[in-house]
């Protein structure tokens, strides 16, 4: 989607001479303060009053600080968070903690759900049942081969 974007913008607008994709109307570099003015006009046209009020995404890099937040929120793993983002692991921890502890929550409520499974008694399935009502379990137990009555018998 990006890159269609990218192509829908270099048809409308061109490229400046220097191959720079984003350029002010005279072809120059574009001046910081710009930056400022257009984004607030675009939160301006995008945003309802409620949102607008919140100071939902204020500044352009709240948009990648929202981004990392919604793959934590995700359940995405925080290491591929970071290598996604092009930061360290602890660097993910720092700023989005409150992201990660409700990713901790789930991850208990993973390994309690397990746990109970596996401390469960274990039931017997419909085929085992079955095998014990007819009768198909030895009467005696076998070790190798021989009844536990023949052991130690002489004939």
């Amino acid at each position: 989607m990006l890159v269609r974007m990218l192509l829908d913008h270099i048809a409308r607008f061109g490229v400046a001479s220097d191959g720079r994709i984003f350029q002010n109307a005279a072809g120059n570099y574009i001046d910081a303060a710009a930056y400022g003015t257009t984004w607030a006009r675009a939160r301006e046209a995008t945003l309802t009053l409620d949102e607008h009020a919140l100071n939902l995404a204020k500044r352009p890099c709240d948009l990648r600080h929202a981004g990392i937040s919604f793959w934590l929120a995700s359940g995405v793993d925080p290491a591929e968070c970071a290598r996604r983002a092009g930061q360290g692991i602890q660097v993910l921890f720092r700023y989005y903690a409150k992201f990660l502890s409700g990713t901790r929550n789930r991850a208990n409520e993973l390994v309690e759900k397990h746990m109970d499974r596996w401390e469960a008694p274990q039931t017997p399935d419909a085929a085992e049942l079955s095998r014990i009502r007819s009768g198909n379990i030895p009467e005696r137990p076998v070790v190798t081969g021989t009844r536990m009555g023949q052991i130690g018998s002489r004939g």
